[in-house]
Order: structure tokens, then sequence, then C-alpha cells
């Protein structure tokens, strides 16, 4: 791992779980970890619920938008987090793997996705910990 670890979060429409993840890493990593997201079919726009409910806590993400997810992308990346897209996300080996599972944001109104929201901020200051600890000893 680099001294910038790399870490992309993948679901299958990069509308919502990936994109909240990402929000939380980049508000919460400071630039200290490279942020990436996609999705194994992505949606035409990020779900305006999630984009609502990080508004709620002072992230914006309206400016981010859905992304292929590309093998090049997972290849260089330090850290591969999937959120549901099962046999869609790539597996390279050396890489560490982590498998959120989270309700699908999709379909449902910022109320439902603000527990969803808060779980993810939960995982995600687990991982920045996790990324901070390996980078000390390592």
């Amino acid at each position: 791992m680099s001294d910038t670890p790399t870490v992309l979060f993948v679901c299958v429409h990069n509308a919502g779980r990936s994109q909240m993840a990402a929000g939380w890493l980049r508000h919460l990593a400071g630039g200290a970890v490279e942020v990436r997201s996609a999705g194994s079919a992505p949606a035409d726009q990020i779900n305006p619920a999630a984009v609502e409910a990080m508004r709620e806590v002072g992230i914006d993400i309206t400016d981010q938008i859905p992304r292929k997810l590309e093998w090049e992308t997972a290849e260089s990346s330090d850290v591969i987090v999937t959120m549901g897209c099962g046999d869609a996300c790539p597996v390279f080996p050396g890489r560490r793997y982590e498998d959120w599972q989270l309700d699908d944001p999709a379909g449902k109104g910022v109320e439902a996705v603000r527990p969803i929201r808060d779980e993810i901020r939960t995982r995600v200051e687990k991982l920045l910990a996790e990324l901070a600890a390996e980078r000390t000893v390592g």
C-alpha cells in the first residue's frame, strides 16, 4: 500500500450506498485517502434521497456521477468495498476486500435512507482507523 491508500466503493448502481460511502470517506479522511466509487450497472444519476441525507450532515455529493466499474480502477485500488454487487464485482489477488451488507436505498425516501447513511458512516470510520493503523505499522 502506498503512502496514500486507495479505496474503491462498489455497488450495483453507484447511485446510493457507494456514493454515500465515498462522500463520508472524503469528508473524514481529509485527503489522506484516495477515494473512488463505481457500479456494475451504473444509474443515470445519484439517488436524490441519498443526496438529501448527506446534505443533512453537511456533505455535498451532488457533483458526483455514477460511473461504470472499470477493471483498471479495481486492479489499482488497495481496498475494495463491495455493497451488494455479488458476482459482478471483480476479485484481484492481494487486494483487501470487504463486503458491506447494507440495505439498498433505491426507491426509498430520505427517512429510510438516514439509517443507511449512519451505518455507512460507522463503517467508514472503522475502515479509516484500520487504514491509519496499517500505515503506522507498515
